[in-house]
């Protein structure tokens, strides 16, 4: 989901509750906060040595220690004014993926991508999940479409040729 995307669905359910399904049936407590909004810039170069660069935009989210037990969850009205008021301190690239950094003592942390949502009454429920690392230089490692998916190893083994 591109960030104008979230900015759009917020904005669109303002009277909703926020909710985040960090993985199947898992909800991020209903005492999480958003601690930090990153604009990051990334330049790569894969292991086939083509450089790339973009834009995302990190949202981390954090569970309070001293609101466990906390049963109501934030407002897509309180989380568009905090995401309005960091875009007025440093503007966005609207067009950047947003991901969400999460974890718990049962999830590792991670950043999520927002893999679908859900209106449910007065909930928006945003279903987040784990992004699988991919090699960017298929053709130059001389990997098929097929051996990427079903790869346990990287492609780009000493073996390979590519690195």
């Amino acid at each position: 989901m591109k960030t104008q995307e979230l900015l759009q669905l917020l904005e669109t359910n303002k009277d909703k509750a926020l909710l985040f399904e960090y993985a199947p049936n898992q909800l991020v407590g209903a005492n999480y906060h958003i601690t930090e909004v990153k604009h990051i810039a990334i330049n790569s170069v894969d292991c086939g040595a083509r450089t790339d660069a973009w834009n995302e935009t990190i949202v981390q989210l954090w569970e309070s220690p001293s609101e466990i037990g906390k049963t109501e969850y934030m407002t897509t009205y309180k989380a568009l004014s905090i995401f309005k008021k960091v875009g007025s301190m440093k503007p966005y690239d609207l067009d950047s993926e947003v991901k969400f950094e999460y974890g718990n003592s049962l999830f590792h942390t991670a950043q999520l991508f927002v893999n679908d949502y859900e209106i449910h009454n007065k909930q928006l429920l945003l279903k987040l999940a784990v992004e699988k690392t991919d090699c960017k230089a298929k053709e130059a490692c001389g990997v098929t479409e097929t051996e990427a998916v079903t790869a346990d190893a990287s492609c780009c083994t000493p073996e390979s040729g590519c690195c």
